[in-house]
């Protein structure tokens, strides 16, 4: 085998393991972004649920200070008897 044939071999060697290799990395690189967009969207959910829980407290609370305002309005008001 000749020198050049040596090199050739050598170097498509190299170039195939290193496509391997990138090709391996890019899976588990792009493997790790659709498991952090998992996480993401678990995340997310957890907290719309918390703003929806607050949003009801929050119309609860609305009612009983209207409710209460409504009362101590009738309180304050003359009574025309």
């Amino acid at each position: 085998m000749s020198v050049t044939s040596k090199v050739v071999l050598g170097v498509s060697v190299v170039l195939t393991l290193s496509t391997v290799a990138a090709v391996h990395l890019k899976q588990a690189w792009d493997r790790e972004r659709l498991h952090q967009g998992v996480v993401r969207d678990l995340e997310r959910l957890e907290r719309k649920k918390e703003n929806l829980r607050l949003l009801e407290e929050q119309r609860v609370l609305t009612r009983h200070l209207e409710e209460e305002r409504r009362r101590s309005a009738e309180r304050l008001r003359p009574q025309d008897t």
